[in-house]
């Protein structure tokens, strides 16, 4: 039975990839602040300090983890009989901000504490000599969602299924998504497939969609009609200048996040592993979506 040295084992993707790989596998957890020392197959590093949209994490904090940790387990896995490494890093360690659709071609310019903290944790992995017979895999998320996600999905979601009309229908763009369940399915073939190369692999899935398409996708799943509110342009951005300072629900980044375009290619992966994906865009989202009704995210 092929064993597995998983950090973020009780994270988001962590518990979703524990039960995806629930059969022929056994786990040993990373416990926060105990020394790292590797005996297992593979190692899985997914813990990290996710980008804080409220702005309360201090900078050093990205950086002790992001940066810090993944080094000391990336040696640990250098040292060790493992033959398996791998990590999640982030698009974002790409770029903030996208014209087109992002590559791993594009040189890496992240502005953010975030970003930056995940560039330097990959630069670190990059410039290490690979013993033979070890695979390295660095994979480049976009955001990642499931059953049981938490952050702008939610928000979309409560306001759809408070029959509210959607007031940012003015705005036009195109966004990347990844189902989690794609992503498992991802890290399950790095695991067992020798013939792709180690690297640094963009992950989302196969189509890109406009925050319009989800709020239609929302309103599917809870079988109802959408409601659209074309508001000025300039007018919301006002009032989310206003929201940075009363701290109100919608502020500047978060009417970033939800109305940007973030296109990211899958091509680079899809190649390598010569499979479909398991899910389509708008499958995963329906998926998550309808499990959002099930645990109550309506109430929440």
């Amino acid at each position: 039975m092929n064993s597995i040295y998983l950090t973020g084992s009780s994270g988001f993707v962590g518990t979703h990839l524990q039960s995806y790989l629930s059969s022929g596998y056994q786990f040993r957890p990373y416990n926060r602040g105990e020394a790292v020392f590797v005996q297992e197959d593979i190692v899985i590093h997914l813990a990290g300090k996710a980008h804080d949209t409220k702005n309360v994490v201090q900078p050093e904090e990205y950086y002790q983890v992001n940066t810090e940790l993944t080094k000391k387990i990336f040696d640990a896995f250098l040292l060790s009989n493992a033959s398996v490494f791998i990590t999640l890093s982030s698009v974002k360690a790409a770029a903030d901000v996208v014209a087109g659709v992002l590559t791993e071609e594009v040189k890496p310019n992240p502005q953010t504490h975030y970003g930056k903290s995940k560039l330097l944790a990959e630069q670190y992995i990059l410039e290490q000599s690979i013993p033979a017979g070890k695979r390295v895999y660095i994979i480049r998320p976009c955001m990642i969602h499931g059953p049981g996600n938490k952050g702008n999905l939610n928000l979309l979601y409560r306001v759809v299924s408070k029959n509210i009309h959607w007031p940012l229908a003015a705005f036009n763009n195109q966004r990347s998504f990844c189902s989690v369940e794609n992503l498992c399915f991802v890290i399950n073939e790095l695991i067992h497939r020798e013939d792709i190369p180690s690297g640094v692999y963009n992950m989302a899935d196969d189509e890109s969609l406009s925050t319009n398409d989800l709020i239609r996708a929302i309103a599917e799943s809870l079988g109802r009609q959408p409601k659209f509110l074309s508001l000025p342009v300039n007018l919301i951005r006002a009032f989310a200048c206003l929201g940075d300072w009363l701290k109100l629900p919608l502020n500047s980044e978060r009417l970033q996040k939800l109305t940007e375009s973030y296109v990211v290619s899958n091509q680079k992966i899809k190649t390598a592993i010569g499979k479909p994906f398991p899910l389509s865009a708008k499958e995963g989202l329906m998926r998550t979506f309808r499990s959002f009704d099930h645990i109550g995210v309506t109430t929440g």
